[in-house]
Order: structure tokens, then C-alpha cells, then sequence
């Protein structure tokens, strides 16, 4: 069974990009991060795959 929910590390991994990028695009609104404990955030990979789809779509 593949996790659902990934730190912002993994996402920049994900996605190709720094982890700054990661937290400017949950700044912006693009991905939201959610809040486990104190030291602690993840995000859904669900919405990380929507997000790519939403900028993908826009190139083809």
C-alpha cells in the first residue's frame, strides 16, 4: 500500500523542485498543507497529483 500523505521533502523530490518552492506554492494557495503536531506538516498526494494535472493540462 502506497502512503497518501508525504513531508514537504518527499513533495519537493516529487515535483522536481527545492522545498522552498513547496512552501510557496502552499503560501499561494496551490497546496495545502496539513498540520500534524507542532513539528510536523504533510501534504496529500492526491492534491500534489491534481496540482500537476491542472499545470500539465494547461501545456497540451
Amino acid at each position: 500500500m502506497e502512503k497518501r500523505y508525504y513531508r514537504a521533502k518527499e513533495i519537493a523530490v516529487y515535483l522536481g523542485v527545492t522545498i522552498t518552492t513547496v512552501w510557496n506554492y502552499s503560501s499561494k494557495g496551490l497546496l495545502t498543507p496539513i498540520k500534524l503536531t507542532s513539528n510536523t506538516t504533510v501534504f496529500d498526494i492526491e492534491e500534489v497529483e491534481k496540482f500537476i494535472e491542472s499545470k500539465t493540462a494547461k501545456v497540451a
